[in-house]
């Protein structure tokens, strides 16, 4: 039994351990490399998270983000504290 506990300590640090990022990703100007370090975003995730930006402008409020394909409530949620949108300027607002 006392073989198993370093595994079981070493098993416990390896996946019970979350990066925390030190500072919010902005999804306004963050690269694909910053928003594919968001949980549940890879790399096909965070382009696609980039094209909508380029199509539609930049988000206004986090919530935004939903519309996004493949990005739900669950998303959000899960990074809460992750995430920040920065004030769009006056003429990228949309109308």
């Amino acid at each position: 039994m006392w073989k198993s506990i370093p595994y079981l300590i070493l098993s416990l640090f390896l996946f019970g351990a979350q990066p925390v990022l030190a500072e919010p990703i902005d999804v306004n100007t963050a690269s694909a490399e910053e928003l594919a370090q968001l949980k549940g975003v890879g790399a096909s995730k965070a382009q696609a998270i980039i094209a909508y930006r380029d199509q539609h402008g930049p988000f206004v409020a986090v919530g935004e983000l939903t519309q996004v394909r493949g990005l739900g409530p669950k998303f959000l949620e899960q990074n809460a504290e992750a995430i920040t949108v920065s004030q769009p300027v006056a003429d990228a607002a949309r109308p």
